[in-house]
């Protein structure tokens, strides 16, 4: 039995797949997209977390830190974060009275997880749900992804991958019979600027994206990001209707940029990216739409 990294675990989901789903986040993830509402999900080990707005500075953690990690500031702890990142202890966390301290990220095994997508059979039965493995990127923890889909799909459990396809596509083919729908994200089809986006380039991306659509093109949903002066642009749009039609993809769904991350970026000690950059406007998110439908492609935006 696998163990896994996962940053959380969320129910009665129903926009990550059809009807109602459980949510499971494997935190890790090859890229750093500037418009990460998730910057949680990036590293591949525990985080601490500090939530200014119920800190009450009585500093418990400056006092439990077994490194010296934590001073008292004038304005409350400051957080060493390069040795906090090598530590990920609790003692701080759970010596912290208002709980302004977590650790994003928790070791579970296989059972613990399957325990939990279990309590919500009955909901997939009634609604045609089922489990979403998310992230994070999954396929960065292959073998604990195998064993939760393998484990799905041996209870009838409807799977479900949200993936950014930057994947060992040896893995990626290994699982692929395991998945009923793929939530493939792709967000830029130059290659150096999707470089300067997300910090990689994507031709291993498009690569994994043209082979499984080769084997099944209507399971399948491409999901685009609609983020301002990143992705929105029409040449941008453009080349991704013209690659997907000549894979046969039809299914897209838009997914307009907000800006609910930006107090996650805080907490973890890091600057936003993207300070300033406003969720697109009806009108942007309609022209959006057309000019994606007119490649004959199926066009739903994400939370609608």
């Amino acid at each position: 039995m696998s163990e896994g990294l996962i940053f959380d675990i969320q129910h009665y989901a129903v926009h990550d797949g059809p009807g109602i789903r459980t949510l499971v986040f494997l935190k890790g993830c090859p890229l750093e997209c500037l418009w990460c509402c998730n910057p949680e999900s990036q590293g591949f080990e525990p985080e601490l977390s500090h939530n200014r707005l119920r800190c009450r500075s009585c500093f418990s953690c400056v006092e439990t830190c077994p490194h010296g990690a934590v001073q008292a500031g004038e304005a409350g702890p400051l957080f060493d974060r390069a040795v906090c990142r090598t530590c990920a202890s609790p003692l701080c966390v759970d010596a912290c009275p208002q709980s302004a301290l977590a650790l994003a990220g928790t070791r579970m095994s296989a059972d613990q997880v399957m325990k939990r997508v279990s309590l919500d059979k009955a909901f997939y039965q009634n609604s045609g749900g089922g489990v979403t493995i998310s992230g994070g990127e999954p396929f960065a923890q292959p073998d604990f992804l195998e064993e939760l889909l393998t484990r799905s799909r041996d209870l009838g459990i409807h799977t479900a991958v949200e993936t950014c396809g930057l994947v060992d596509p040896r893995v990626l083919m290994r699982c692929e019979p395991l998945v009923d729908l793929f939530l493939f994200d792709l967000k830029i089809v130059d290659r150096e600027r999707h470089e300067r986006m997300t910090g990689a380039t994507n031709g291993m991306i498009l690569d994994n994206l043209r082979t499984l659509a080769a084997k099944r093109p209507d399971g399948i949903t491409v999901r685009v990001p609609l983020v301002p002066g990143c992705t929105d642009g029409e040449e941008n749009l453009q080349a991704l209707g013209a690659f997907l039609v000549s894979l046969g993809i039809r299914r897209v769904e838009l997914m307009p940029y907000h800006a609910l991350g930006t107090d996650k970026y805080a907490a973890l000690g890091r600057p936003y990216p993207l300070e300033g950059t406003r969720t697109p406007a009806s009108a942007t998110i309609e022209a959006c739409r057309s000019l994606l439908s007119a490649f004959g492609l199926a066009i739903e935006v994400g939370g609608e």
